[in-house]
């Protein structure tokens, strides 16, 4: 599979992630709810990574990539502490659009950290993203 099709899978568990995390966190606090949810994300990745072998790569894994990995790691709890209380707070057709303004991030971030180019379609791909982020959440 590409990429393209990888990314469509993503998009589908993210938005199904919105909706059953919506129903789930109903009655608890929001950062009991993202704790079982990354105890079972921890779980199934793990069970993953052992059961294809990758496991046994862990020593060979240079300093930098450990730091970035721990910093990224940081950055996706940080994400969900905040989208689940989002979602607490806010219906899931609001708060999963405002979300996604995390692609008009990453375009700035990509071109300023990455030095991938910024093209005038992505630049005006971004623009139609955060309009529509703002059209849904507010509509």
């Amino acid at each position: 599979m590409n990429w393209i099709l990888w990314s469509l899978l993503s998009a589908v568990f993210a938005a199904a992630t919105a909706i059953l995390a919506k129903i789930g966190i109903k009655d608890i606090d929001s950062n009991l709810a993202t704790a079982i949810r990354t105890t079972v994300i921890l779980v199934f990745t793990w069970a993953i990574a052992i059961s294809t072998g990758k496991h046994g790569g862990l020593t060979a894994i240079p300093k930098r990539s450990w730091i970035f990995l721990c910093l990224s790691g940081l950055a996706t709890g940080l994400s969900w502490l905040c989208y689940f209380r989002a979602l607490q707070l806010g219906p899931a057709s609001a708060v999963a659009p405002v979300d996604k303004l995390s692609v008009v991030l990453v375009i700035i971030f990509a071109a300023l950290f990455l030095n991938e180019a910024l093209t005038p379609m992505k630049l005006a791909g971004g623009l139609l993203i955060a309009a529509g982020a703002v059209m849904l959440a507010f509509a």
